[in-house]
């Protein structure tokens, strides 16, 4: 079992910045992606970026390239979300997701082992 505890979520102008931190407990990393989704009011769940933890190569949804970077801090077990130049369409619940490395090569179209709670992030234009 991996627990996800997201944190850093909150309301923000239009232009301005956060950093949503996803700190993990219960197993080492080593093995998993991570990922951040969110999902807006009546839209669906979208991916939003990944990176492996093994080797902390990212990837990111286009409508957030350029703009939003995810790190991962190993000593600590958490990943990061920083999302700079933030737009009022980026509000949502940001949730945090773990994959088991492995099984998401054989089927990167499944859904994520396990999930967080969810962060609210608030964008005011």
């Amino acid at each position: 079992q991996v627990h996800l505890e997201e944190s850093g979520g909150g309301l923000v102008q239009a232009g301005g910045s956060l950093r949503l931190s996803c700190a993990a407990s219960g197993r080492t990393l080593s093995s998993y992606i991570m990922a951040w989704f969110r999902q807006a009011p009546g839209k669906e769940r979208e991916f939003v970026a990944r990176i492996k933890w093994s080797s902390g190569s990212p990837n990111y949804a286009d409508s957030v390239k350029g703009r939003f970077t995810i790190s991962r801090n190993t000593a600590k077990n958490t990943v990061y979300l920083q999302m700079n130049s933030l737009k009022p369409e980026d509000t949502a619940i940001y949730y945090c997701a773990a994959y088991l490395a492995y099984l998401f090569g054989r089927d990167p179209d499944r859904d994520p082992d396990y999930w967080g709670q969810g962060t609210q992030v608030t964008v005011s234009s």
